[in-house]
């Protein structure tokens, strides 16, 4: 019998270390910045977060978030 607790399965509603992610998994995306800023993805904000992205970098993603 496995007594070790599923990694990939939150208990009391924490997420597990082993699912979450970080920023440097790969690459910032327009609707990474989008979400970030509270925004709902439509194709107008995604142009807004590409001009973000191509002014700011990565930056722009960590401006957004606290």
């Amino acid at each position: 019998m496995n007594t070790q607790p599923d990694r990939n399965q939150p208990s009391d509603g924490v997420t597990p270390d082993s699912t979450l992610h970080i920023g440097s998994e790969g690459g910032v995306t327009p609707e990474d910045v989008v979400l970030a800023s509270g925004r709902d993805v439509t194709p107008a904000n995604l142009a807004w977060a590409e001009r973000k992205l191509a002014d700011e970098g990565s930056a722009a993603l960590d401006k957004l978030l606290p």
